[in-house]
């Protein structure tokens, strides 16, 4: 499925914290894995990076191909004279499962591990129906005694911190781990960059980006969508598969775990660049889910398909189980024919092309 050296990327991409605002530890990783296989690498002030391989022809339009860097989190709030520490959240972090889980803070002196605290079963008052705590509920134990004690070990207001858990192998083709959303999109991009390195170069210039800040609210997507302005945009998420006991396909549709990447139709998504993706995937044999889109996607493509004049854009993205926690799972089938999907449309994009709508 992985060779070995795919594999070793891919964990060492997912193992790193990358948590919104502090993604420069993976952006390193990142970039060093892009530069054999890419004309330049290169970064903006915010950690934004993007890797560019240009085209066979200079007059073709320029395609991005773009994922987010960044992962949920939490982030220090309040330290307590007694040396617990009240957090926030940083971006969905779904703070309804935290309490009893490890959490790993990125401290001046390194990290510093820590268990979100939970109060025995037997002490809690369980009458009537038990809800899920607030976030300034929870609090996070180091071992501390005291606030100078926390501070002392290089931890204050505003340190970030991330889940322990780490990704594993449930099976040859499934993972598990936090951090899949969306550290899968830079592994992908990455493979599609590597392998558009063999052979000939395709007529479109490619810039790979792993942009910073999407799980607040895209930031990254619109610095570097506005330096870069492409011709036309892929933008690569991840999307709920809705195969697990509990979810309605009437409300949110029918996704597959291991059913190979969706695409997005409506809002956001062009026209003529989704039609391009579901003929590439008829030609490549790639099987493609689909879903809809009534106001909007969700992701970064929601604010780069409006930068500048409006650059042509849409959405790939591979089905998950479980997003936004500890156990997020992907199937690394749907992985592969994601790397095969994107690789393939961007050779697909010719010299003379636009893709617009035609009105008269």
């Amino acid at each position: 499925m992985l060779t070995d050296a795919e594999r070793d990327l891919l964990y060492d991409l997912l193992r790193t914290p990358s948590p919104t605002g502090y993604e420069a530890a993976g952006q390193r990783k990142w970039a060093a894995a892009l530069r054999p296989h890419a004309d330049r690498v290169e970064s903006d002030a915010y950690g934004n990076v993007w890797a560019t391989r240009e085209g066979a022809d200079p007059s073709a339009p320029s395609v991005m191909l773009e994922a987010h860097a960044d992962e949920i989190g939490f982030v220090v709030k309040y330290v307590t004279d007694e040396g617990f520490i009240h957090v926030d959240r940083i971006g969905g972090t779904d703070h309804a499962v935290a309490r009893g889980r490890r959490v790993t803070f990125l401290g001046s002196k390194g990290p510093v591990l820590g268990v979100v605290g939970v109060t025995a079963i037997h002490l809690r008052d369980r009458k009537g129906e038990e809800k899920a705590p607030e976030v300034h509920d929870l609090y996070v134990d180091i071992g501390a005694a005291s606030r100078e004690e926390v501070l002392a070990r290089g931890l204050r207001v505003g340190t970030p911190a991330v889940y322990t858990d780490a990704v594993e192998a449930l099976n040859e083709r499934r993972l598990i781990g936090r951090a899949l959303d969306n550290r899968l999109g830079g592994f992908v991009l990455a493979q599609v960059v590597a392998r558009l390195a063999e052979g000939e170069r395709p007529a479109a210039t490619v810039h790979a980006v792993n942009a910073v800040q999407e799980e607040i609210g895209g930031h990254g997507a619109r610095m570097v969508a506005y330096r870069l302005d492409p011709a036309v945009a892929l933008v690569l998420d991840v999307t709920h598969a809705t195969d697990s006991p509990g979810i309605s396909k009437a409300q949110h549709g029918e996704v597959k775990l291991g059913g190979g990447p969706s695409i997005t139709h409506g809002t956001v998504n062009h026209p003529m660049v989704v039609e391009r993706l579901i003929e590439v995937a008829e030609q490549e044999g790639i099987p493609l889910q689909h879903e809809s889109s009534s106001r909007y996607s969700g992701t970064d493509t929601d604010v780069i398909f409006l930068t500048k004049q409006g650059i042509p854009s849409a959405l790939v993205s591979i089905p998950m189980r479980y997003m936004h926690s500890t156990v997020e799972t992907v199937d690394l089938e749907d992985v592969a024919h994601a790397v095969r999907l994107m690789a393939a449309f961007v050779r697909s994009v010719k010299s003379d092309e636009a893709f617009r709508v035609q009105i008269d």
